[in-house]
């Protein structure tokens, strides 16, 4: 690569860090034994590594750090003092068929901040997944993030050639996004996400003459909200997230942790917010999608409506509903199951196999694969019952990790 070329990846990639992408599933029908370059599936895929080391198997980058806006929590906006570039269509499609052909990565994941108009960006992002499909037989992977201002042909259009669509819900609330991203509106961003959706719906579907649709990003849609930029509390980004998913048909929402910005505006008044709030909003966040807990039901185990930073969600909210354990595990619905702590839903569906040829006890369990260490307190059986440990006081205590001195250097 060129010094200049060079230079703008590390600006670029840098700058993209700051977007959360997925992994390259959910689209099999690319493939380049048939002919072409590139594969969603199969074996050898390498890395690529951005410059503060972090280590991710898809080209991720900005296509330029430009930006028309002034989004309070966003360090590229156009008030930012942050050294920009700028790729053209051509660089972006030489480094990914480069990076490939090196190894390095399984595909693209392609942002940007809005330079001139929604429009003219997004055609240009658009012209890059064109030009590596329908010029260079691209098979791999392509997550486009979509500019929900841009004009709904150029989003059909990005459907046809990305896997992935993502458009950024921004933050929790409608009135934060329209205080700290003045030139966004909510009702710009959930229209073009239902457009989305009834695309994707309807390239399912077989017309009268048999034929399906040309395929509309198959790897479905997700999206991205910031977290700590307002006042927003877990109960209402998980509340907010839950109506994302059910009117949607989104794959995963992404959290992200808001990151102070040097000379960022004064309206941000929270300071960063740990990553473990992060870490523990997707752990409440796949308690919704594969445990089947509601978003009020999670955050309800806190006065605050804040998850428990010291325990995950799950056992927080056990401990918050003592009166409910201990659950009798060869009784007990798959419902019940599902809500012990130190239950995944792998090991569920094994206690349920294995119950219906005996009665399952403690070695069981751990044969299964059980965390019995967290389960105990929970579940009764043959040979073990709690007693009095759920209603002991310091049982979230025998959970939560030790109070640590903090380092005055």
């Amino acid at each position: 690569m060129t010094p200049e070329l060079t230079r703008k990846l590390a600006i670029l990639s840098d700058a993209a860090k700051y977007d959360a992408s997925c992994a390259s599933s959910g689209t099999e029908r690319r493939d380049a034994r048939k002919g072409g370059l590139g594969s969603t599936e199969g074996s050898g895929i390498c890395h690529a590594y951005t410059p503060d080391g972090r280590c991710i198997s898809l080209l991720k980058i900005l296509m330029t750090n430009f930006c028309i806006f002034d989004c309070a929590y966003c360090v590229n906006r156009v008030s930012s003092n942050v050294e920009r570039a700028r790729f053209s269509v051509e660089e972006v499609v030489t480094l990914t068929l480069e990076f490939y052909r090196r190894n390095y990565i399984e595909g693209l994941f392609l942002s940007s901040g809005i330079i001139r108009s929604p429009d003219q960006t997004m055609a240009d992002m658009v012209r890059i997944a064109k030009t590596l499909r329908e010029e260079h037989g691209f098979k791999g992977y392509i997550h486009l993030k979509t500019i929900p201002d841009a004009s709904p042909e150029l989003i059909d259009e990005a459907g046809l050639y990305a896997d992935r669509l993502s458009i950024n819900i921004e933050l929790p609330q409608d009135d934060s996004i329209r205080t700290l991203a003045p030139e966004k509106r909510p009702e710009t961003i959930r229209t073009a996400m239902a457009r989305v959706r009834s695309t994707r719906e309807a390239s399912r579907d077989k017309t009268h003459t048999g034929k399906r649709p040309a395929r509309f990003a198959p790897a479905g849609q997700s999206t991205q909200m910031i977290v700590g930029a307002d006042g927003a509390n877990d109960a209402t980004i998980l509340n907010t997230s839950s109506r994302l998913y059910a009117g949607y048909g989104l794959k995963r929402v992404y959290y992200s942790a808001f990151s102070p910005i040097p000379d960022s505006s004064a309206m941000l008044p929270l300071v960063k917010p740990p990553l473990i709030r992060e870490h523990r909003l997707y752990q409440a966040d796949w308690l919704m999608r594969f445990y089947g807990f509601e978003a009020e039901e999670i955050a309800s185990a806190t006065p605050d409506g804040m998850l428990d930073l010291g325990v995950d969600p799950k056992l927080g909210w056990a401990l918050a509903h003592r009166e409910d354990f201990p659950v009798d595990v060869n009784r007990a619905t798959k419902e019940q199951l599902l809500r012990v702590p130190g239950f995944g839903t792998k090991t569920v569906d094994r206690i349920l196999s294995a119950r219906r040829h005996r009665t399952l006890q403690w070695d069981d369990l751990v044969r299964i694969g059980a965390s019995m260490t967290k389960a105990k307190p929970f579940v009764s059986l043959p040979g073990w019952s709690p007693g009095g440990l759920i209603d002991k006081d310091n049982l979230r205590a025998r959970f939560a990790p030790p109070a640590q001195q903090l380092s005055l250097f």
